[in-house]
């Protein structure tokens, strides 16, 4: 069977794991990589730089099929700007999951975002648009993880939580059961979560404090 193209947005350290998603899953072919001018020619791993932002129109049109494979650390800002420039083009952003992941048939999962290798979606979990839910991370029963997250590696999402729109949740940290995580919010590395955190905040440690 025929697969269908794909184009890749953003050519860092982020693109080289998603394409690795991408190859396992075996749906798509990676039609090339867009990033700057001055990188055009350039190989991400097999694939090249083959256009920049300004071609993304004729891009669309000829390919249809596009993933955001720039990162997410301290804001989400940049995946957003890509996300609505990509809906003004009426590109299809497709769900990848990793086949080395296990997601639960009574989950969903919205456009744009990407399941990465031994990540375990539980029953009733809902995840929005434009997420990363990177390698090993846990997303329980029942938790919502809203637009705009990276759930970073290793990280333990708790049943019934939620996570608002915006937010960094880091490697390895966890979220007890049922706490709602604010918007734009940005857990380190390691934190333990036991109550509800306030919008637009940075919170560490374990206990975790907001800084």
């Amino acid at each position: 069977m025929t697969k269908q193209k794909i184009i890749l947005i953003g050519g860092g350290g982020h693109c080289k794991s998603v394409i690795d998603v991408i190859e396992n899953e075996n749906k798509y072919e990676i039609a090339g990589i867009v990033d700057i001018k001055q990188k055009i020619g350039q190989k991400v791993l097999n694939y090249k730089i083959i256009a920049t932002d300004n071609e993304l129109p004729e891009l669309i049109k000829t390919y249809k099929n596009a993933v955001i494979t720039v990162g997410q650390i301290k804001t989400p800002e940049i995946r957003i700007k890509i996300y609505k420039r990509l809906k003004s083009l009426n590109a299809n952003m497709p769900v990848i999951i990793s086949p080395f992941s296990y997601v639960s048939k009574y989950s969903f999962i919205d456009e744009g975002t990407i399941i990465m290798h031994n990540v375990i979606v539980n029953a009733g979990a809902k995840i929005g648009k434009n997420c990363i839910i990177n390698n090993q991370a846990l997303i329980e029963h029942d938790a919502t993880i809203n637009d705009n997250c990276h759930i970073s590696t290793n990280a333990k999402i708790n049943g019934d939580c939620i996570i608002n729109k915006n937010t960094f949740f880091g490697s390895g940290a966890v979220l007890s059961n049922g706490i709602i995580i604010a918007e734009n919010n940005i857990i380190a590395a390691g934190a333990v979560i036991y109550r509800n955190t306030k919008p637009n905040s940075t919170y560490i440690g374990n206990p975790a404090r907001k800084i």
